[in-house]
């Protein structure tokens, strides 16, 4: 049956590719000057004796701009057979030179694969085809939550499984960039044999890297001169273990740093090297803070409050928090105790701990005191009253041996404040 010129491009299609290469390649070579189909192939009306274009299988087709209707059914054979006469030699000879053509039904060869063009993505895939794809898992578009990278990371997996607290880390705004880049196997693993070796516990470690996450990016080198040049001040092992537990960022800091600070506090305070030690051991946030409120501090308790350096150096090293404290709760505690309950510097220079107690606490229990005629703060007079016990006691004891009387009817007093 022939086909219509309308067909033939939709024919082609359904071919595969290879055969398609193949005819294409072997049309040039049989191509001579004639009419052009659509498509931009050659009409070829060279015939063999079997009434075939080629020996491999096109039908005869003939089309009204190929043929003209107008001639007659003698003229038309007679130059057919003409053309046939002169061209069957040529395509024989070219057909003993060519080897077999494969058919359409032929596979490509691996030269032919290497020719194709890529796949494009707009190119439609069966439902078979389309149910053997293996898609990677999208990863969480833009958020604010390190929670929907847990699924996807397996440092942050293990992160977890160590205690860290990812809500709180994502709080800042380069933690995220810093722990999805890392490596757990090349870079946390070896922090995580450092902190054990120095003497961070397994249940220490998530609150530790919570609050210093930042240690992932320092070199393993310089953390281990930090916590030589400590061992070199006579920092006992146990001691930088402590130290590091409570200032969890003191390893980040220079060595240059770590140098002048000691040396600071050593000057500032006109302390010994011991006593020196001492103060940064029981609080090592002093390495790593800032010097504003320590210097702030230290001019409030000279011009303001009236102590003596003497009498400041003992109160530091008794209660190491007085030099961060603050500024206004310090005033207002020595301003209470000094000129409402009247006691004297050299008393409170003995009990620097009220310093740390809230003040809301100190009244409640001096008015108390007041009300039942016991607020007796003199050490030379009877029923004497000090300033550790007022503020350290809790509650039961404090009623039943300075009071003398019920925590009931301390609470009834206090419903009168």
């Amino acid at each position: 049956m022939a086909l219509s010129a309308q067909q033939i491009p939709r024919w082609f299609n359904s071919v595969k590719l290879s055969s398609f290469i193949t005819a294409t390649h072997l049309g040039k070579q049989f191509q001579r000057r004639g009419k052009t189909l659509s498509h931009g192939f050659s009409a070829q009306p060279q015939m063999s004796s079997d009434n075939c274009f080629l020996p491999w299988g096109f039908k005869t087709y003939r089309t009204s701009s190929l043929w003209n209707s107008s001639q007659s059914t003698n003229s038309s054979r007679q130059e057919i057979s003409s053309a046939q006469s002169a061209l069957l030699p040529s395509i024989n000879e070219q057909t003993q030179k060519t080897q077999k053509i494969p058919s359409f039904d032929s596979e490509l060869s691996l030269e032919a694969l290497d020719d194709l063009p890529p796949l494009s993505p707009l190119q439609p895939v069966s439902e078979e085809e389309a149910i053997q794809i293996i898609a990677d898992p999208p990863l969480p578009p833009d958020t604010f939550t390190l929670r929907d990278y847990v699924d996807h990371s397996e440092t942050l997996q293990k992160l977890v499984l160590l205690g860290v607290d990812l809500s709180k880390i994502e709080k800042h705004p380069d933690a995220a960039n810093l722990l999805l880049r890392l490596d757990f196997e090349k870079d946390i693993k070896e922090i995580l044999v450092f902190l054990k070796d120095l003497g961070i516990e397994d249940n220490q470690l998530g609150t530790y890297l919570t609050k210093n996450y930042a240690i992932f990016s320092e070199d393993l080198e310089n953390l281990k001169t930090r916590v030589a040049y400590l061992q070199s001040k006579n920092f006992s092992k146990a001691h930088i273990a402590q130290m590091v537990r409570n200032a969890p960022f003191l390893l980040s800091f220079s060595v240059e740093r770590l140098d002048n600070r000691l040396g600071f506090f050593q000057k500032e305070l006109e302390l010994s090297v011991k006593k020196t030690r001492d103060l940064i051991v029981r609080l090592p946030r002093l390495l790593t803070g800032s010097l504003e409120p320590v210097k702030e501090n230290m001019k409030v308790y000279r011009l303001e409050l009236g102590f003596k350096h003497n009498e400041i150096q003992h109160m530091i090293t008794q209660v190491p928090k007085m030099l961060t404290a603050n500024k206004r709760k310090l005033t207002e505690i020595f301003d209470y105790v000094h000129n409402v309950m009247s006691i004297p510097h050299h008393l409170i220079v003995r009990f620097p701990q009220v310093f740390n107690t809230r003040l809301f606490k100190i009244k409640e229990r001096h008015l108390f005191l007041t009300y039942l005629g016991r607020a007796q703060y003199d050490p030379t007079k009877l029923n004497y009253i000090s300033l550790d016990k007022l503020v350290s006691l809790p509650d039961e004891i404090f009623c039943e041996e300075i009071a003398k009387a019920s925590v009931q009817d301390f609470e009834k007093f206090l419903k009168t404040l």
